[in-house]
């Protein structure tokens, strides 16, 4: 199959398009940076897989249609989308502008609604198709001075939700997962006194690695999670236990 991973040129898109390469699928490799997308198809390249790098903020319209269309011309339509761009940011909540506010959302929200829209109909005209949302456990729990993220994340486990509902009589499966804090630099980024008390907190007492998301990934994106429509999986160390 061909599978479109956002935001892979690092962390857990990196490794969500590692693995879904080494279980045959052609990725096609999404960041905002070219030559970060070209990082991680190098790698799979070298690992025997194929991959092409496609840059485009998943926040544009016009961008995500036109990289839609390169990758209908390199490889034909993606019958797996993984929506996994995004970003951090920590402020307490009267700190966050509207400006920081709005971004939050246009990237992991609206990225999700136009990568989505951009790949659907595609999936529903071969009557198959795997999407996998990558929210967060803080879109369930919530987190200090993580308002914005929290709320986008919330959010998009809500769309995977109506959207299942909608689709899986037609063949495409949508599902997300929701990881803890995994060794990204988007979690390094966050403050050590916030990284230390969580970890304190964390059953498992450590975070998780980019590697461990993407076996999730890659089981929601298999004939083996069939009966997985609008869940929401969480490999975070038992922060959350459902």
């Amino acid at each position: 199959m061909i599978a479109l991973v956002t935001g892979a040129g690092s962390g857990i898109g990196a490794a969500i398009a590692d693995r879904l390469a080494a279980d045959g699928h052609t990725v096609a490799v999404n960041d905002l940076s070219i030559e970060a997308a070209k990082t991680t198809v190098a790698r799979i390249a070298a690992a025997g897989g194929t991959a092409g790098a496609y840059a485009a903020d998943v926040s544009d319209e016009a961008a995500v249609n036109a990289m839609i269309e390169t990758i209908l011309e390199d490889f034909g339509a993606p019958e797996i989308l993984v929506n996994n761009a995004g970003f951090g940011h920590q402020a307490p909540f009267v700190d966050i502008s509207p400006d920081q506010f709005d971004r939050m959302f246009a990237v992991h929200v609206r990225g999700n609604y136009i990568c989505t829209r951009a790949t659907l109909p595609a999936m529903l005209e071969k009557g198959e198709g795997y999407i996998v949302n990558v929210a967060s456990q803080l879109g369930q729990v919530g987190g200090v001075e993580l308002v914005h993220y929290s709320g986008a994340k919330a959010a998009i486990i809500g769309m995977t939700k109506a959207l299942a509902r909608e689709v899986s009589d037609k063949g495409v499966r949508v599902n997300a997962v929701a990881p803890g804090p995994i060794n990204t630099p988007l979690v390094e980024a966050l403050s050590e006194d916030w990284k230390s008390a969580k970890r304190a907190e964390l059953p498992l007492g450590r975070f998780g690695s980019p590697a461990e998301v993407a076996g999730t990934v890659s089981f929601l994106c298999s004939s083996d999670a069939a009966l997985f429509v609008g869940q929401t999986l969480g490999p975070n160390s038992g922060d959350v236990m459902l």
